[in-house]
C-alpha cells in the first residue's frame, strides 16, 4: 500500500480490526519512510449483474435506485431506515445468489414488492400502483386482494 503522505511503497500494517458488520476490515498502517500513520478499509467488492430494462436496454445495477423506491413508497410511514437497509441487503443477497451476469428489472421490482409487503401495507400498495401502472380503482382492489392472500 502506497503512503498517502510521501508515496513510499514501504508501509506496514500495525493493527487490524474487523468491523461490526463483519464485511470489512480496518487496518492501521505506518510508513517506513516518513513514519506517518494512516488507515485503510478493506471490504468486499460485489460483482452485481447488469440490469435489463423493460425496453431491452442494459444498465449498471444501482442500489440507490432501489433505496429511492423504498423511501418514496414509505414516505410518512412509520418504518425505520434500519429495516429499509435490511430489506435492501436481502434483495442484494438474493440477486447475488442467482449468480447471473444479467437480471431483468422486473425481477428486482418483484423483490422490492415482496420486501415492502413485509414492512408496510400502504407502502406496498403505493409501490405497486406505480410499478404496475395502475389505471383505475379496480387495479387497487386487485392488489389489495392479492396482498391479503399472501
Amino acid at each position: 500500500m502506497k503512503c498517502p503522505f510521501c508515496s513510499s511503497d514501504d508501509t506496514q500494517v500495525i493493527d487490524t480490526r474487523i468491523n461490526d458488520d463483519k464485511l470489512s476490515i480496518k487496518r492501521r498502517r505506518k510508513c517506513s519512510a516518513c513514519d506517518k500513520r494512516f488507515n485503510t478499509l478493506e471490504k468486499i467488492e460485489w460483482q452485481m449483474p447488469a440490469v435489463i430494462k423493460s425496453g431491452g436496454t442494459r444498465q449498471e445495477y444501482d442500489e440507490e435506485k432501489i433505496r429511492s423506491s423504498f423511501i418514496k413508497a414509505l414516505h410518512k410511514r412509520p418504518v425505520s431506515l434500519i429495516l429499509v437497509d435490511h430489506a435492501i441487503d436481502l434483495i442484494r443477497q438474493k440477486i447475488l445468489v442467482l449468480g447471473e451476469r444479467e437480471i431483468e428489472s422486473r425481477l428486482i421490482g418483484d423483490m422490492v414488492m415482496t420486501e415492502l409487503a413485509k414492512l408496510d401495507k400502504i407502502a406496498y400498495i403505493r409501490f405497486a400502483s406505480i410499478y404496475r401502472s395502475f389505471k383505475d380503482v379496480t387495479d387497487f382492489s386487485e392488489i389489495i386482494e392479492e396482498f391479503h392472500h399472501k
